[in-house]
């Protein structure tokens, strides 16, 4: 994409950005932090990054099946020196819910965290949307690998780099377990990830934000902020429960979440 001279400087720096993300997602080559082109600090053009390559990708064809919440865990934001969540967009061709493999060929550096799926029985659009009101929203959970991806090098990121790129997301894994709130309460839930069949993470529902319900409300007034409300079908992955396990080709992963039950796994050996 050629930048027009009358562009203003931000304008210039987002399709700039969103370039040389696109570019490393075409290429399968991570490219350098996006970070001199928006700053470590103004979340607000990262987030326009997103929204410009979110369009791209609907004008291709895609079709957009809800959120994911990241950065919502301490041991998370400590291992990528963040400190706030952000908020990345679903695609239907990223839930591989039903494929025999997750397909590493598709992956730059991908590791996988368990979390909290919620589906969305009704809009998100109006009212104070607090911890009630997103409660009664959510029509059922289960339990969920995100494969979280990053389009920079080396995992060098800021703020503003993982939310460019649209919340370092890969793909996901949905459980088959559905389970409503009146079965189960989110922020109790203990979860135990394993990855080869050893121990390689641990949390709680409480490590998300205090309670993935909590996450879930940060997100639905922060998408609505930016003009794209959450709606009701919607699949909404509410945040990591515990710190993120590299999954290298061949790498079988199985997270196991109290009462929301197994959630597995197995990366293609072949990513070429």
């Amino acid at each position: 994409m050629t930048i027009n001279s009358s562009l203003t400087h931000t304008d210039s720096a987002i399709i700039a950005a969103a370039d040389r993300l696109t570019a490393a997602s075409a290429t399968a080559r991570p490219c350098p932090p996006v970070r001199d082109l928006l700053g470590t600090t103004d979340v607000d053009t990262a987030y326009a990054v997103q929204q410009l390559l979110t369009d791209q990708r609907l004008t291709a064809g895609g079709t957009v099946t809800g959120r994911k919440i990241g950065l919502t865990s301490p041991a998370v934001q400590q291992q990528l020196g963040v400190n706030q969540p952000d908020f990345g967009v679903l695609f239907a061709d990223m839930n591989v819910t039903d494929l025999p493999e997750v397909p590493s060929r598709r992956l730059l550096q991908p590791k996988a965290e368990a979390e909290i799926a919620f589906e969305l029985g009704t809009d998100l659009t109006d009212g104070d949307l607090d911890l009630t009101q997103v409660r009664a929203a959510v029509a059922r959970a289960a339990a969920a690998l995100e494969i979280v991806d990053s389009r920079i090098a080396d995992w060098d990121i800021t703020i503003t780099d993982t939310v460019a790129d649209n919340g370092s997301s890969g793909l996901y894994i949905l459980g088959d377990n559905w389970l409503t709130l009146d079965e189960f309460e989110p922020r109790d839930v203990t979860m135990h990830l394993y990855a080869n069949d050893g121990l390689a993470s641990e949390g709680t529902g409480a490590a998300c934000l205090g309670d993935p319900l909590e996450a879930l409300a940060w997100l639905a007034r922060t998408a609505r902020d930016y003009g794209h409300p959450l709606r009701a079908g919607q699949i909404i992955l509410a945040g990591a429960l515990g710190p993120m396990v590299p999954t290298p080709p061949g790498t079988i992963i199985r997270a196991e979440l109290s009462t929301l039950g197994n959630v597995t796994a197995t990366f293609s050996k072949d990513n070429a």
